[in-house]
């Protein structure tokens, strides 16, 4: 059944921090538990550089393992974040093919469980996107501690390069924000792994780059996670050997 059977329900403390979270503009750090079929492409892959200069070193291969964020909720799959990362990557002289494999709804439980097939073997990066639907289901920090490790342990034992992305709680979640914060720091630490601290960084409850739900990013939005996100991979890459 996978670690994510072990998920407890959210206490009614934790209910009602959502609730608080949610009438003080906390809900910019929550993703939607949607279905994928809601307003989502139904392909977001992108396509392969079609840059000649590019397509003189050999291509990388990036995987964007995470949800609706990753997958592109509510845009075109022209919008949708491995399409732009990509795009970044390539205006930096990378050769790079970024993967999506973003599920909307997906817990850091629900990753893991499609880990194997959700990663193709030639990935050069994966980039590890989840756990803003464990904060929102009020899963235990240490079951989203536990599930990231495995998903990280895996991936090294297949000799897959890991890049995490972090997740941020509200700090009306109170002792439990802190704890869950905690959790990414502590494994890119402890694995000794790249990190980016916070995956919505400069995003999250700014209404200008979110589409009206105030959860997703809007195109805008997507390109400024880009953009942050852009740096970071490539320096991952240059330390990896190609696939």
């Amino acid at each position: 059944m996978g670690l994510n059977a072990m998920t407890p329900k959210p206490s009614s403390s934790l209910i009602d921090l959502r609730r608080r979270a949610v009438l003080t503009g906390g809900v910019g750090f929550v993703l939607a538990s949607c279905s994928p079929s809601d307003n989502e492409p139904a392909d977001n892959k992108s396509s392969a550089p079609g840059d000649p200069q590019a397509s003189a070193s050999p291509e990388r291969i990036v995987t964007l393992l995470g949800d609706s964020i990753t997958a592109g909720y509510g845009l075109p799959s022209s919008q949708a974040l491995p399409v732009k990362l990509e795009e970044a990557l390539e205006a930096a002289g990378l050769a790079v093919r970024v993967r999506g494999a973003g599920v909307s709804g997906d817990t850091t439980g629900g990753g893991l469980a499609r880990l194997d097939h959700s990663v193709q073997d030639d990935t050069d990066l994966c980039i590890v996107a989840l756990g803003g639907n464990d904060m929102l289901q009020g899963v235990e920090p240490a079951v989203v501690r536990a599930n990231l490790q495995a998903i990280i342990s895996g991936l090294k034992a297949r000799g897959i390069p890991v890049l995490l992305a972090g997740m941020r709680a509200p700090a009306q979640y109170g002792s439990y924000a802190a704890e869950f914060d905690r959790v990414f720091t502590d494994l890119a630490r402890q694995d000794d792994i790249p990190a980016y601290p916070f995956l919505l960084e400069g995003v999250a409850l700014d209404r200008r780059y979110n589409q009206p739900d105030g959860i997703h990013p809007n195109a805008e939005g997507v390109r400024i996670i880009a953009a942050g996100l852009a740096p970071v991979v490539a320096e991952a890459l240059s330390t990896t050997k190609p696939g």
